[in-house]
């Protein structure tokens, strides 16, 4: 598909197809030129929001993006640790968009960041591909927290031979043995685990080479530091990514 086939293929929401949707770290102004169109466009929009959330942080994004005859939904999903009951759960939300798609309308699902980096769009997907034709579901690219908090941080993530792990931070065990393989790591769902983090980067000498976003891109809200025992007291919330530059792969040669 050519440049401008593919610019007319995403111009609107086409009838019949879903659109998993990321809508970039936190601010209105890094959703995509092609999620706008998207978002839009769509006939139905799904917003997640958590059981323990009071709103949804993705449609508060693109709220300036709908328009008045699109049916919005929030779709409240469970925040549970166990595999069969969570896609139980999504599976119900994937029977109404297949039959929303058999009558010929375009339904799009916003998600906070990309819809393939830890994101409830992942759920979403594993079951609407047992249901929907798989040139009916559309992935849009969305700019992911990690991406923002570098940029936040006005350091790089990788250059030549750098390896780049992500993972989340729920493992500290695991967590010491990435530090130990890479050269950059990038710490998801880190907001409960500051405390035992911090204790870990001093004993391995790496508490002044890392960088910590909460909410981040996400306006009064933002938190960011270098400083994890800053973080430790001042700590907002659990939306909170953590990087650590553990130092560069010598690539002479």
């Amino acid at each position: 598909m050519t440049d401008r086939a593919l610019t007319n293929f995403y111009s609107q929401a086409r009838p019949g197809y879903f659109y998993a949707v990321g809508v970039g770290a936190g601010s209105a102004d890094l959703v995509t030129m092609r999620a706008v169109r998207i978002i839009s466009s769509v006939d139905v929009l799904i917003a997640p929001r958590s059981a323990k959330a009071e709103y949804s942080v993705a449609r508060d994004i693109v709220n300036e993006y709908l328009n008045a005859g699109q049916r919005v939904i929030e779709h409240v999903y469970p925040m549970i640790r166990n595999e069969d009951e969570t896609y139980r759960a999504w599976d119900k939300i994937a029977e109404e968009i297949e039959q929303w798609c058999k009558e010929g309308k375009s339904v799009a699902q916003i998600t906070l960041g990309d819809p393939l980096i830890y994101s409830t769009s992942s759920y979403l997907l594993h079951c609407l591909h047992k249901r929907l034709p798989r040139e009916r579901i559309r992935i849009i690219p969305g700019i992911s927290a990690f991406q923002a908090t570098a940029a936040l941080a006005g350091e790089k993530l990788t250059l030549q031979e750098d390896r780049l792990t992500i993972m989340p931070a729920t493992n500290l065990e695991a967590v010491e043995h990435a530090l130990r393989s890479c050269e950059t790591l990038v710490l998801y769902k880190c907001g409960g685990k500051i405390r035992e983090l911090a204790e870990l980067l001093e004993r391995l000498e790496l508490q002044d080479r890392c960088f910590l976003a909460c909410y981040a891109e996400q306006g009064d809200r933002e938190f960011l530091t270098r400083n994890l025992n800053e973080a430790i007291e001042k700590m907002p919330g659990y939306l909170a990514t953590m990087i650590i530059w553990t130092g560069n792969r010598k690539w002479n040669g």
